[in-house]
Order: structure tokens, then C-alpha cells, then sequence
């Protein structure tokens, strides 16, 4: 399942190289590994928009399309899809390129929601710029 890369206005928020020790017996990265790329990609984005700590509270729609191979560099792109009072929504697409292809392919998606929070980890408002 290869796709054209999404056009983004910026650079991934992640970019990463999966090692031999992210790998199974297999010698297919794991997706826990993916999972977490993930993870560290969407909270840049949410801690961002919250100006604040963020935590995740939820995953959904995860989809694995295709393996991530050792080797492989892994590219991961965030749409913001919701702002709510306390929680983001963010889409996150993972992109891997083998290191001598020229053409990346899509290989996981899902929505992670991330929380702000304070120092106390209790769940504090988004203060949104005013337009």
C-alpha cells in the first residue's frame, strides 16, 4: 500500500531510524516501537498548542498497513483534529523509507487525544489564541 506523502506546510515532527534492537524475531520492527514513535511525535504537537505539559489519554483508529523494516528511516506527521477544553486530538501518520529508496510508504496511522495538564497532573484548560 504505497501512497503519495501527505504535502504538510512543515517538516515531520518526528524522524527516526528503526534499529535491530526494535526488532522480533521476525526482524519486522515491533509495533509497540511504531506505537510509541507515535506517541513522542503527537505530544510535540499537542504540547505545543496546549503551551504545557500534556499526557496521553486515549488511542483510536490505529491501523497498521504495512511493516517497518530494521534500517528503515520512519518519518511522522501530525494533523491536529480537534481542540477541545482540556484535550487534543491529533492524526498521526507514519512514513518509512528504506535507505537507499527513494519513496516512502505509508505504513500506520491513528488518532491519539492527549491532556493538559498541570504540574499536579490534573487536567487544566487550553488557553487558545485569540483571533
Amino acid at each position: 500500500m504505497s501512497h503519495e506523502k501527505p504535502d504538510y506546510d512543515c517538516c515531520p515532527s518526528l524522524r527516526t531510524i528503526a534499529m535491530p534492537a526494535d526488532a522480533n524475531a521476525n526482524g519486522d520492527i515491533f509495533g509497540g516501537w511504531l506505537l510509541a514513535q507515535m506517541d513522542l511525535a503527537g505530544s510535540v504537537i499537542a504540547t505545543q498548542a496546549a503551551k504545557t505539559r500534556t499526557a496521553t489519554v486515549g488511542i483510536e483508529a490505529m491501523k497498521f498497513n504495512l511493516p517497518v523494516f530494521v534500517g528503515d528511516e520512519v518519518s511522522f506527521y501530525c494533523t491536529t483534529l480537534r481542540i477541545g477544553t482540556t484535550s487534543i486530538t491529533i492524526h498521526i501518520e507514519s512514513w518509512a523509507r528504506g535507505r537507499l529508496d527513494e519513496t516512502a510508504r505509508k505504513v500506520t496511522e491513528g488518532n491519539f487525544t492527549y491532556v493538559a495538564i498541570d504540574e499536579n497532573r490534573r487536567p487544566v484548560p487550553i488557553v487558545r489564541a485569540k483571533a
